[in-house]
């Protein structure tokens, strides 16, 4: 007599050859690239054991839970891990820990490489900006521990995504990364992009989402936090307007609000954040290359 635990196996894997089947229910992921430094994404495969008939596992780095991908989402042979590396990660050896449902768990040893990224000096006019009154740093504490719980949310009722569009035109004003410096004091590195966009300017939503925050904040300005599943979280600075509220649902390109110079800015700019497991990475490694053009076309 077959049991039902071999039942089940059986029903499950009738399904997943039926999605695996059809395009229109479940979309493909386009896996970043392997890019294991600070601000990088380390793309990981799992060990077959710990994947094997096991549809319930989970996975944690330094405390957060990441990303996982199965091989139908991504047409490989593995189980997959994503990982978002904080610019705070030294280089050397990295540990991934992937719990099953069972609750046994298993390691996956990875290692970050050194990557030094430039300098940035600003000058700021308003000294309250760079070295803030005593109850300036309690506003600042509480306005962190909001944006860092919309950063450690987790949502699986989103497809998982690994492609983001640019969220508003302008050119690029301060890259990912820059270890800065305002008025010669040495303060956290930049952990997004800066486009000089000017303002009233829409930005709009780089892929579907859910919105997890908004608020005014007192280094950020107006600000909006994006939940696109699974760890993928987006943030938004600096805006003149907000058009959008907390648990609204949108889609691609969606307007969620007006570029600005609210906040700690030296001009209208919009400030784009990526966070992946509550690590900041370079959303470069997420948005699709632009086509080269041939100079010798004329």
């Amino acid at each position: 007599m077959t049991s039902n635990t071999s039942i089940l196996r059986l029903f499950k894997t009738l399904i997943c050859g039926l999605v695996a089947g059809s395009s229109s229910l479940f979309a493909a992921i386009n896996l970043p690239p392997h890019s294991p430094v600070p601000g990088g994404i380390a793309v990981l495969d799992l060990p077959e054991q710990s994947a094997s008939e096991n549809d319930n596992l989970s996975a944690s780095y330094r405390g957060a839970r990441v990303m996982l991908v199965s091989p139908m989402e991504t047409g490989t042979k593995h189980w997959q891990a994503i990982v978002g590396i904080p610019l705070s990660a030294k280089p050397g050896h990295h540990q991934l820990t992937i719990t099953s449902d069972q609750g046994k768990q298993s390691g996956v040893t990875f290692d970050v490489n050194k990557k030094t990224y430039k300098e940035q000096r600003i000058t700021l006019t308003n000294k309250r900006q760079v070295n803030p009154y005593a109850a300036d740093l309690e506003r600042i504490k509480r306005e962190k521990r909001l944006m860092v719980a919309a950063f450690k949310d987790w949502n699986t009722s989103l497809t998982p995504t690994m492609t983001l569009t640019k969220p508003t035109i302008g050119p690029l004003s301060s890259p990912f990364g820059l270890r800065r410096f305002f008025n010669d004091q040495p303060r956290n590195p930049h952990s997004g992009l800066d486009f000089a966009a000017p303002e009233g300017t829409a930005i709009q939503a780089p892929a579907e989402a859910i919105v997890v925050a908004t608020g005014d904040y007192f280094f950020n300005g107006n600000t909006v936090l994006l939940d696109h599943g699974h760890g993928l979280v987006t943030m938004y600075c600096h805006m003149s307007r907000i058009d959008v509220s907390k648990g609204d649902h949108v889609q691609l390109d969606d307007t969620i609000g007006l570029v600005g110079k609210t906040g700690r800015v030296t001009g209208a700019h919009l400030h784009w954040s990526v966070s992946l497991n509550n690590a900041r990475i370079d959303p470069n490694l997420l948005m699709p290359k632009e086509p080269k053009t041939d100079s010798s076309t004329p």
